[in-house]
Order: structure tokens, then sequence, then C-alpha cells
């Protein structure tokens, strides 16, 4: 694919995830975090494998349904879910650095089998980083170990589904953003319902509009595109959104709910892009 093709698409792609933060934000005053991801999912994945059913779409065989499972319950239960549960602990200073570990984590991965990363690729991924705990420097890059220790446990499993994605020859086609999210969302049910979580009726006009923008934009558009962008692209640059979801996520607070951005803040994110421009530049994408 085209170079400016590829960076129209991650462009949209750091939209889209960078703004869950926020809708995050306002849907947490209705809404328990897992069952709360369960809304976003369940509903998302079986809109898009009925739309794209009817459009003349292949499912998938038994084989394909459980490594759905599998992919979708590292992806959402144990990526999605244990960040939340994390983030119960720690500062979300702290919350953005560690998730920021993402690419690498995808990298070593994908190099397991195929696609070791390149130097400029470590480079810039390590700047990025760099970048993320700088921009949270004023938020607080502290936490409780333990909370820590589930939202790194987090960026690895999500990084390790990532990559099973691509492994599992069963989910090349593009109806399997749909059972993944369908997968993952029953997941997030059945722990919803086990720990008895409960739903703040009558939800807040602002948690309904970040549930809207949880399902259609982040979801369906979303995570549908970071698939295809994963079999597309190379594994630092489709993971590179975990460095820039930041800087989206402080320009929309800014923006709709008050936060301050600091002098700090202005370079960090000029420190972030120059790491994302390096992986982006990177060869053979």
């Amino acid at each position: 694919m085209a170079r400016h093709k590829i960076l129209i698409l991650m462009i949209i792609l750091y939209a889209v995830w960078g703004s869950v933060f926020l809708a995050n934000r306002f849907c947490l005053e209705s809404f328990p975090p897992f069952m709360l991801n369960a809304f976003r999912f369940l509903p998302a994945g079986i809109f898009l494998y009925a739309f794209l059913r009817l459009k003349g779409d292949e499912g998938l065989g038994l084989r394909g349904w459980i490594d759905s499972f599998i992919v979708g319950a590292m992806l959402f239960l144990g990526g999605t879910g244990l960040l939340c549960v994390g983030q119960q602990w720690v500062a979300s200073g702290l919350s953005a650095t560690l998730l920021a570990s993402t690419p690498l984590w995808t990298v070593l991965f994908a190099g397991i089998w195929d696609k070791m990363p390149l130097p400029m690729e470590w480079i810039g991924l390590g700047i990025g980083i760099v970048g993320v705990a700088l921009l949270n420097f004023d938020k607080g890059i502290s936490g409780n170990p333990m909370g820590a220790v589930v939202i790194l446990a987090a960026s690895v499993i999500w990084s390790l589904g990532s990559v099973l994605n691509n492994r599992f020859k069963s989910l090349d086609k593009p109806i399997a953003s749909a059972t993944e999210m369908i997968a993952g969302g029953v997941l997030m049910l059945v722990v919803s319902a086990l720990i008895g979580e409960k739903v703040s009726w009558p939800p807040t006009a602002r948690a309904s509009m970040g549930i809207f923008h949880l399902v259609v934009f982040s979801s369906i558009i979303g995570f549908t595109l970071y698939r295809y962008l994963l079999m597309t692209v190379r594994p630092a640059l489709a993971t590179s959104y975990t460095l820039v979801n930041p800087i989206t996520a402080t320009m929309l607070g800014a923006l709709f709910a008050g936060e301050s951005v600091s002098f700090i803040s202005l370079a960090a994110m000029v420190v972030i892009l120059s790491g994302v421009a390096l992986v982006f530049r990177a060869r053979n994408i």
C-alpha cells in the first residue's frame, strides 16, 4: 500500500483510539469497567458480523471461532480488562507510560517468528516512550506496585494477542474482526456478572454519548482498522497508536474537560511525534 494511504489510516486510528480515554471517562459515570467493555465490544461485534454476512462474506468455522475466543480473551479480557483493573490503583501518568510499552512487546513477539524490529524502529520506540513519560510527568508517574504489574501484564497480553491474530490462519478474513469482538464481549459480560457489577440507571447523557462513540468509532471502525494494519504494516507501526494516544487524550481533555496543557506537555508531544516519525520512516513498512 502506498505510504500516504498508510499515513491516512494511521491518523484515523490515532484519532478514534486516542479519544477512547475521554469516552471512558464519561462512560464510567454510569457503567462499571467490565460491563462497559462488554457493552462496547459485544454490540459492535454483532453489528459488524451481521453487516458482513449480509454483504456476502463467508463466516468462520469451529476452528475460527475457537481462535477468536483465544485472541478475544487476550485482547479484550486480558488487555482492555486488566488495564481497567490496574487503573484503579495507578495514576494515569504511569498507566499511559506502561501502556506505551505495547509496541516493544509486539515487535519482540513478532520477532520470535519472522519480523525482527529494525534499528530505526528501536530508536523511534524508545524516543516515543520517553516522550510519553515526559508528557505524563505532571499527572504523576506513581502508583501501587501491584497495579503497575497488572497494567504491564495487560500490555504484554494485548501484544501477544495482536501477534497471534496474524499467526492464526483461520482469522485471515475481515469477519474475524467481528468474531473477536463478539468473543471478547461475551467474556467481559461473564466476568461482569460473576463479580456483580451494576449499572447506574438511567445513564447520564455523557455516558450515553460515550458508549455510542466507543461502539461505532472506537470498536467497529477502530478495531477493524487495527486488524487491517496488523496484517499490512510492520508491528511497530501498527501499534504506534499507544505512543500517540496520550497526545490525543491531552488535547481532547483540554478542549472538552477543562484540563490544562503545560509547556512540558507541548515539548513532550514534539518528542513523541519525533519517535513515531522514525518508526514510520523505517524501511519495508
